[in-house]
């Protein structure tokens, strides 16, 4: 026999009435000993306690019975005791008082806090009242249960519930009816507390607007987790919320419970109708727009859409380009400025005003400024890319230039000024790098060059060279990649302030009016 039970054994037999020998009968003993695996403390009808097992003294925080307050009354002196989720007791309404009162105590959930520190536990209390033969009360009994850490382990749960900030509600499954809500919830919905915590499902349904209902009732009275899917939630006022909503099953006391738990999609529907409504206005700018636009990746430059006015200057169908590399088509010129522009937009996220030449389906070239920015769609990287024609202007400045050429013919030294003046204004900055000299290049190409310098087109060239005008564009562009333009005018400018296309000059002498005097 364990000492627990000597000293039990001891103390009952020397107790009043002497229970072992006289009083008890073997179902009395049998369930004192059974108790001895919880906590159990003898009090004699007096008030006086008689004995307490270890753990009936651990759960008060005491070694001796003389600690534990030695009777009723100083246990009351020492101890606080309270109903959960009640007023204080008084002293006469203590456990121990109406076993003294003769009142005995199926089970009770007390809170029990020491006066002297605060501490306190959380303890199931039965009770026994053990008779003599002639029937009076002989021993009475205390038996506790520990049910502290449960309790502790509620209240944390109900300190999380209480401050989490997402919308949740509990529903008791026994009858359905809600027993506890969060301040998430409420304030989602609108709904008053008191209009909720007792009410059935049945008058409040969470469940009333589940896309899976019928799942969700299922998994609800099999007392499953319901997976998470959108509904509505019908509010006060008669409007509807959209949600994301889910549940769990888990138990509170000894009650099993549904927790459900809310996400609000409203903010959500807000983005998701503006992002839509955003790309709709861009979709409807982009196919407007009356200049040449596209859309295409950073990476590879993959075109992914082009609009109307593309589809207009190049003659190319948007199913011929789309998915295509940009390089295939060629709408941003080629060679090493290509090259340039592609680096340029991968390196600084944008281009600005960049002179190209835009190849149409049937091999036209046309000059253009682009400007492109790198925008994000659908979490991909892409170019923007906006182009305006420019060909008139090009094709003004060519003939600007001829025009001055043809008047300037007999006056040489006051033409190469002005063309000078308009290298200038159509150059803008010079390139810092160096430029080549016309012994560089082929002896077809400087001829070439010249009727250009004259302001000829490739047509009028390749008639007066006897070639085809493929040869002539040919030459003109490997200029333009020699000179690093891609200006006609600035390949004009360039030959005449070399002596290209120029005629010969007549000697001869100026009159006060200005006007040339034939020489004699």
């Amino acid at each position: 026999m364990s000492n627990t039970k000597m000293k039990t054994s001891s103390v009952l037999s020397k107790g009043p009435g002497s229970i072992l020998r006289d009083a008890a009968g073997p179902t009395h003993l049998q369930q004192i000993i059974a108790a001895l695996t919880e906590g159990v403390i003898i009090v004699d009808p007096n008030g006086s306690f008689s004995w307490a097992d270890e753990t009936a003294l651990r759960l008060h925080g005491v070694r001796s019975l003389k600690e534990l307050g030695g009777t009723a009354g100083g246990f009351a002196e020492r101890y606080q005791l309270a109903y959960r989720n009640a007023a204080r007791l008084r002293p006469d309404e203590y456990p121990i008082q109406r076993l003294l009162k003769g009142e005995t105590i199926d089970k009770a959930l007390v809170e029990v806090k020491r006066r002297s520190d605060g501490k306190r536990w959380f303890h199931e209390i039965r009770t026994m009242v053990l008779n003599d033969p002639a029937g009076q009360p002989d021993c009475l009994v205390l038996i506790l249960n520990d049910e502290t850490e449960r309790f502790n382990a509620e209240e944390r749960f109900e300190r999380a519930f209480a401050a989490n900030p997402a919308p949740a509600i509990i529903a008791r499954l026994s009858d359905m009816r809600y027993v506890k809500v969060n301040h998430g919830f409420l304030e989602l919905t609108g709904y008053h507390r008191d209009a909720l915590i007792g009410h059935s499902m049945h008058e409040i349904d969470v469940l009333r607007g589940a896309e899976r209902r019928d799942l969700a009732i299922a998994r609800l009275n099999d007392r499953e987790t319901i997976p998470q899917m959108e509904g509505s939630l019908l509010l006060p006022d008669g409007r509807e919320k959209t949600v994301l909503l889910g549940g769990q099953p888990l138990e509170i006391g000894d009650a099993a419970c549904m927790l459900f738990t809310f996400a609000d999609l409203h903010p959500r529907q807000q983005a998701q109708d503006a992002l839509r409504q955003s790309e709709e206005r861009f979709a409807k700018a982009f196919r407007m727009a009356p200049g040449p636009m596209a859309i295409l990746t950073l990476d590879r430059l993959r075109i992914l859409d082009v609009n109307d006015a593309f589809t207009a200057a190049t003659g190319w169908r948007r199913e011929e380009v789309v998915g295509r590399p940009e390089a295939e088509v060629e709408f941003w010129g080629q060679g090493a400025h290509r090259d340039e522009l592609e680096r340029q937009m991968k390196h600084t996220g944008h281009v600005r005003s960049v002179e190209i030449e835009l190849r149409s389906k049937d091999g036209i070239r046309c000059d253009y400024l682009l400007s492109a920015e790198m925008v994000e769609i659908h979490h991909e990287r892409c170019v923007l890319s906006v182009m305006l024609d420019i060909t008139e202007r090009k094709q003004t400045e060519t003939e600007l230039l001829a025009a001055v050429q043809s008047v300037m013919q007999d006056t040489s030294w006051l033409g190469q000024k002005i063309v000078e003046k308009l290298a200038n204004v159509t150059r803008g900055k010079r390139s810092s790098s160096k430029q080549p000299e016309l012994t560089t290049l082929p002896a077809r190409a400087v001829e070439v060059l010249g009727f250009v310098a004259q302001g000829l087109s490739d047509g009028e060239i390749a008639k007066k060279l006897g070639i085809a005008q493929n040869t002539v564009r040919n030459h003109v562009s490997a200029v333009y990649g020699k000179l690093g333009v891609h200006r006609r005018s600035a390949v004009i400018v360039w030959a005449r302030e070399r002596g290209l296309g120029t005629l010969p000059q007549t000697p001869g002498k100026m009159s006060k009016s200005g006007r040339k005097i034939k020489a004699s």
